[in-house]
């Protein structure tokens, strides 16, 4: 029901309310200099980057052919609906050099594997 969350047009949406959060602030803040804007700025700005890290995690830290090859480990052993939305958290997930330097069969690992394998498997409302 809320898979859109990890949207990508979601995450941009998103940004594009925080920097306008920001500059509506910036003015407020410039018209009456009450620090209270200053607050809401700083907060924003956490927000904004809170929200950047897994789009930043998806686009820039991974290139097509580092993603084809994680892909084609996937498809090995599972099919391709599931291997997407697998790989996509992933990439949301980990940046590239984290990724490589990752343990694969650490606990904390298989337990993020088995829970996106249970999201994406799952068709139900809530």
């Amino acid at each position: 029901m809320f898979s859109f969350f990890s949207e990508d047009w979601f995450i941009i949406s998103l940004e594009i309310v925080f920097l306008l959060f920001i500059i509506y602030d910036a003015k407020k803040y410039f018209q009456t200099q009450k620090k209270e804007y200053l607050t809401n700025i700083a907060l924003t700005i956490g927000f904004f980057i809170w929200t950047a890290i897994p789009f930043y995690n998806s686009y820039i830290t991974w290139n097509d052919s580092l993603k084809s090859e994680v892909n084609a480990a996937c498809l090995q052993e599972n099919n391709e609906t599931l291997c997407k939305c697998l790989d996509e958290n992933i990439f949301k997930e980990y940046p590239y050099e984290t990724y490589q330097a990752l343990d694969k069969n650490s606990s904390d690992y298989l337990e993020f594997v088995k829970e996106t394998k249970e999201e994406c498997l799952d068709d139900s409302w809530f």
